[in-house]
């Protein structure tokens, strides 16, 4: 048959098609994401590249799937030595080892080659400090947000959204009568629906009032010369950021933010894990373990303890 017969299989009809290639594997790998995820592999990628000494993507996952399984191991411990060198996280290089693993496994689905790669990532201690700026500071940062301000740091506070997810909502992901808010989380294909509170919902059609309500992205630069453009994550921890300064609270942070929010939400509900995970749609109670325990400072009482 040629490149385009049809072979008939039963009641299915299955194109012929060329055996897949690393282009077809790297832009499979990257479509299978959220968009947030698909940047963050993007720059990944691009970085094992660059450590290759080769100009794309798909060039270095050609090299590596070459070299067969003894070699790509020995480049892989390699690159996570060079990103330790350069400085980088525990987090920034399990992340980067975890997507080219992650690309290999699905060329080995794809036929492109009949191993795993085994080097795995370092182990780190997530969440260290899980309490963010604190209430107080987030108050006082309310005072002094103008109005577009207000609205992300409520999002980011009382919703424990995270500042991609902030970054994806559109105006129509906003339901005014209903009170709810339609939210693309970390790692998910469907989109979820989040009650807002009353000053969430108030300081959103506050913003909606000064905005808005045609359609697109919900918050939108207003500096030149991306004015316009949908904000970037990167452009929401410079507002935290002025925001916390203008208040004089010192350091904050989008994630900060979220992080006291659900610090609030376990002392709250006095440590319901269930509760609190449902919140701040954490998928595994150990995570949410980590905010009680920072936020009661269970080894610094056990510490005390042991002193007298």
């Amino acid at each position: 048959m040629g490149k385009n017969a049809v072979a008939l299989t039963g009641r299915y009809e299955i194109a012929a098609t060329e055996p897949p290639k690393v282009a077809d594997l790297v832009s499979v790998f990257l479509e299978r994401r959220s968009r947030n995820t698909r940047r963050a592999y993007e720059a990944d990628l691009r970085d094992f590249a660059r450590f290759a000494g080769l100009p794309t993507s798909t060039a270095a996952m050609d090299a590596l799937i070459s070299k067969g399984p003894a070699s790509a191991n020995m480049a892989a411990l390699a690159y996570r030595s060079d990103m330790t060198k350069r400085g980088l996280s525990v987090a920034t290089r399990n992340r980067r080892l975890a997507a080219i693993r992650s690309a290999l496994k699905l060329g080995r689905t794809l036929g492109l080659l009949t191993w795993t790669l085994e080097v795995e990532g370092e182990r780190s201690m997530p969440y260290r400090d899980t309490r963010g700026p604190g209430e107080e500071a987030y108050r006082a940062m309310l005072q002094v947000a103008d109005t577009r301000e207000r609205a992300i740091l409520r999002l980011l506070h009382d919703l424990a959204l995270r500042r991609g997810e902030v970054t994806g909502l559109d105006v129509e992901h906003i339901d005014i009568e209903n009170g709810t808010l339609s939210i693309l989380g970390k790692g998910r294909t469907e989109r979820e629906t989040l009650t807002l509170p009353e000053p969430t919902l108030k300081a959103l059609v506050d913003w909606l009032d000064e905005r808005g309500t045609e359609p697109g992205a919900l918050f939108t630069a207003q500096v030149k010369p991306h004015v316009g453009h949908r904000l970037t994550g990167e452009a929401v921890r410079l507002i935290v950021r002025a925001c916390a300064k203008r208040a004089g609270v010192g350091r904050a942070w989008p994630h900060g933010l979220r992080h006291t929010g659900i610090s609030t939400a376990c002392e709250r509900t006095n440590g319901n894990l269930a509760t609190v995970a449902r919140f701040s749609r954490h998928a595994d109670l150990k995570t949410v373990v980590r905010y009680i325990d920072n936020l009661e400072d269970v080894a610094g009482e056990v510490a005390r303890m042991v002193a007298e």
